[in-house]
């Protein structure tokens, strides 16, 4: 199964984003990291490799960010890593990580449940 990491600049989006995911797909690996290592708002190199390493499966990770520094940061530790099998994300934060976790309980695999995320760019609230 896909596993999930989100980064946001506060860990509390971060958890709020995972606790909804995880109502409607309690079985898929998801975590939340947000915030610096001093508790501060921001984003960390060494949290976002970590959670990274937890849900880490050969059917991958998307890692789902939310905007400026989290993007900057992933991709730093995503570089590092080398691995094509984690893949950062462009879509809403809250919609497309939900619409996704959604879809990897489902059997998506990692390029479909990236495309389902990206897909949520589209969907009208109203």
């Amino acid at each position: 199964m896909v596993g999930f990491v989100l980064v946001s600049h506060s860990q509390k989006v971060a958890e709020g984003v995972r606790e909804l995911g995880l109502m409607m797909a309690p079985d898929v690996p998801v975590e939340a990291t947000g915030g610096t290592d001093d508790g501060g708002l921001g984003t960390s190199y060494e949290k976002i490799s970590a959670a990274i390493d937890r849900v880490y499966s050969e059917d991958g990770v998307l890692v789902m960010v939310d905007m400026g520094s989290s993007c900057m940061t992933t991709e730093m530790v995503i570089e590092d890593r080398g691995d094509p099998k984690i893949i950062m994300v462009d879509c809403p934060f809250v919609e497309g990580s939900v619409a996704a976790i959604v879809s990897s309980s489902c059997g998506s695999s990692l390029q479909e449940a990236k495309a389902v995320a990206e897909e949520a760019r589209e969907e009208k609230k109203f």
